[in-house]
């Protein structure tokens, strides 16, 4: 008889890692996503009962959306950690907001995910911000899984379908389940690898669990056969097509970003949603390598360390703090334990961390690679930080995105100066909103961009009701933002009217322009002249 060998602390982390999902949800606006996200939340058991969220008068609001802005307008507008336990894995669902104003704030989620899930509108397919989120998911290398939602409803052929995301996202798509009818007679799915007809019945509307009746065999047995009705013709022949001209589903190909597993189903009526998230775990990679200075860090076999993604203020509206969602990439992260802040090289105590779960909080006293854990944050993060108990490494850095539109903050009217300046400058730190300061007009004019204009309505909303100061912002002509680079003299644009020279919260010269003409121009006029789409167009080149 052989002795056990003994658990080290590798192997414990090695088990921890093999046991975790960590995915975005990823989506154009109105797919769905909120309603997915709950409906994943009540089979894991976080939830009791599933509320759909429909526009500003939702009886009920999801978890994922806690701020206000959010329950008001019945959108998300701000990414959020969900997690729970189902069938020994420790789900992690990074949840992202879906409007195209806020896709900044997607992609830094993105950096903390391990795969994502693409959800689509059976009616509408492919659209705008999802090809853009999707070309985000191939550039950090992240597989994909795409969950055609809304078949209770009327909506295109799957195999129209499948066409329209190889045609336009460049992937093989590989159908792992099957409609069985669709709009007001969507019944279930039949499952392709396990040949199997799912049926769905009851359900409440959605709020509670569904009866699920499983139908052994393939489509051309007798109980299948008779299970499906009147459906069964339509669904022999859609299989027999992928059976002959589709391709195989390959888990290789899918973790290289080459296919992308296809499933259906309806979030609101919850058909389709358990045998997704069962199928979706057992296929999902775990926390893998990643890079940081071109080193792979194992994240069973290296000691803690993480990267900060976001930056959250007043979670807590009693006691206005500052949270830094971070995510665990290597090793055991123990409360208490002291760890090196890298970009400032100073060791921190890693005391006041919790797991977050929309707006609410628990105190955590470990957590593993792929889980998100929130850091009080006294001033001294920064989106992109490493920590780790190392210190020699960093990861790569997250870039700021070049604004599309600008504002300028109207501060002659304001009593409550100290708190506007307070208000800004913790809300900017988390990201979504840039802040420029004019050094050329009076008192140095401070000037917000951002990628749409809803940031605004958020950043207006968020200082009147967290800070009560009222502000207004006024817009300017400037639609691009560009960071020169080397040696720059600003006054070159001193006199220009379509031209101006600001200031990045950081002190680095930024060019605003009112068109890509007047950017094409000032390159023609000055040859010298470097100008990059971002403060550190290094970070992007580490992408590739």
């Amino acid at each position: 008889m052989t002795a056990l060998e003994p658990v080290t602390e590798e192997r414990s982390v090695a088990r921890e890692v093999e046991r975790r999902r960590s995915f975005a949800i990823i989506s154009h606006p109105d797919a769905g996503k909120t309603t997915l996200t709950e409906k994943l939340l009540l089979y894991g058991g976080a939830i009791r009962q599933a509320g759909a969220i429909r526009g500003q008068r939702a009886a009920r609001h999801a978890t994922s959306d806690w701020l206000e802005l959010e329950r008001q307008r019945g959108i998300s507008v701000s990414s959020s950690v969900l997690h729970f336990d189902y069938a020994g894995y420790r789900v992690n669902i990074l949840d992202t907001p879906g409007h195209r104003d806020f896709s900044e704030d997607t992609y830094r989620t993105l950096m903390a995910a391990d795969s994502a899930v693409m959800l689509m509108d059976a009616s509408k397919g492919v659209e705008e911000q999802t090809r853009k989120l999707f070309q985000v998911c191939r550039l950090r290398r992240i597989p994909i899984f795409t969950f055609v939602n809304k078949m209770d409803r009327f909506g295109r052929d799957g195999l129209d379908l499948m066409s329209e995301i190889e045609d336009l996202l460049g992937i093989d798509a590989v159908p792992v389940s099957w409609p069985i009818g669709s709009g007001k007679d969507f019944r279930g799915v039949y499952d392709r690898l396990a040949q199997r007809a799912l049926l769905f019945s009851g359900g409440e509307h959605g709020t509670t669990r569904v009866t699920q009746r499983d139908v052994e065999g393939g489509i051309d047995t007798p109980a299948v056969a008779e299970a499906l009705g009147e459906f069964h013709g339509d669904v022999r022949e859609h299989l027999e097509l992928l059976d002959g001209a589709g391709a195989e589903l390959d888990l290789a190909a899918v973790r290289a970003g080459r296919q992308t597993p296809m499933f259906f189903g309806s979030a609101l009526t919850n058909y389709g949603v358990l045998p997704f998230l069962e199928r979706f775990l057992s296929m999902a990679p775990h926390p893998g390598v990643r890079l940081a200075d071109g080193e792979r860090i194992d994240p069973a076999a290296r000691p803690f360390s993480g990267f900060v993604f976001k930056i959250q203020a007043n979670m807590d509206r009693d006691h206005r703090d500052r949270i830094a969602f971070l995510r665990v990439c290597s090793g055991r992260f123990v409360k208490g334990d002291s760890a090196v802040h890298v970009r400032t090289g100073k060791k921190i105590r890693l005391a006041n961390s919790t797991l977050i779960m929309g707006k609410d909080r628990q105190e955590v006293e470990e957590a593993y690679p792929g889980d998100v854990v929130g850091l009080f944050d006294p001033g001294v993060f920064r989106i992109g930080d490493t920590v780790s108990q190392e210190g020699s490494f960093s990861y790569s850095g997250i870039p700021s995105f070049s604004p599309e539109c600008f504002v300028r903050v109207e501060v002659a009217a304001v009593l409550k100066r100290k708190s506007l300046e307070k208000g800004l400058e913790q809300l900017v730190q988390e990201g979504a909103v840039q802040l420029f300061r004019d050094p050329h007009s009076d008192s140095a004019a401070l000037v917000l961009g951002a990628m749409g204009p809803l940031q605004f309505d958020v950043m207006k909303h968020r200082l009147a009701d967290e800070y009560g100061v009222n502000v207004d912002l006024s817009p300017l002509p400037f639609k691009l933002a560009r960071w020169p680079q080397g040696d720059f003299d600003p006054e070159i644009f001193r006199y220009s009217e379509r031209v101006r020279v600001v200031a990045d919260r950081d002190g680095r010269p930024v060019l605003l322009a009112q068109g890509r003409w007047d950017l094409d121009r000032a390159l023609q006029r000055h040859s010298g002249l470097i100008l990059s789409e971002t403060a550190d167009p290094s970070l992007f080149e580490n992408e590739s």
